[in-house]
């Protein structure tokens, strides 16, 4: 079951760069969480118009980001924005059931996971996320290109899923990396 989302892939990375100009620009939220939106998700269900693959950091919250409410985003979070089966069954559900036409890979500067990546061992779970971040980036040191590579890497593996390729083929759905700057709450697409 395919339902038809009205909002392309472009429109989609419209409206996240206009929600990060208004996150940059404001001191609260601007976002609609009323009692009224969440009867209003409840009653009529979910229309995300973006999923956002992003990393666990407490300071990267994708709805802030984008100035987006309840039901807007369909947000994975995982340390390190890595990939694995479950987030890629996530993301082809969000695009199958949800016609959502735009996955965005948010990875963050001055990222720990990449960090540990780079300058640690890690050992016990951590180091399933290392281990791939660790592939992702070679022999790269300065953790800039670290992170951008580590973002490549994600949207590579989602591109690589044979639903999502469908949905690019039939759909129109998009597939882009971008990176988000803790100093400033910039966030810099096309990664």
């Amino acid at each position: 079951m395919h339902l038809q989302n009205n909002i392309n892939a472009q429109e989609a990375l419209d409206k996240l760069i206009q929600g990060n100009k208004a996150y940059i620009d404001t001191e609260k939220s601007l976002v609609d969480i009323s009692h009224a939106k969440r009867k209003h998700t409840l009653e009529n269900g979910q229309q995300p118009f973006a999923v956002i693959v992003s990393c666990s950091d407490s300071r990267v919250i994708p709805e802030s980001i984008f100035s987006a409410g309840l039901g807007d985003l369909f947000v994975i979070r995982v340390a390190g924005n890595v990939m694995d089966d479950h987030q890629l069954g996530s993301i082809e559900y969000a695009a199958e059931h949800l016609g959502i036409k735009l996955i965005v890979v948010l990875g963050h500067n001055h990222c720990g996971a990449v960090d540990a990546a780079i300058n640690h061992d890690p050992e016990g779970y951590v180091k399933f996320i290392t281990d791939e971040i660790c592939t992702a980036i070679g022999d790269e040191k300065d953790e800039y290109k670290a992170c951008c590579l580590n973002v490549k890497h994600s949207v590579d593996i989602i591109e690589s899923s044979f639903e999502i390729h469908k949905e690019e083929e039939e759909h129109g759905l998009k597939v882009i990396g971008a990176l988000y700057h803790l100093e400033d709450g910039r966030v810099e697409f096309g990664i």
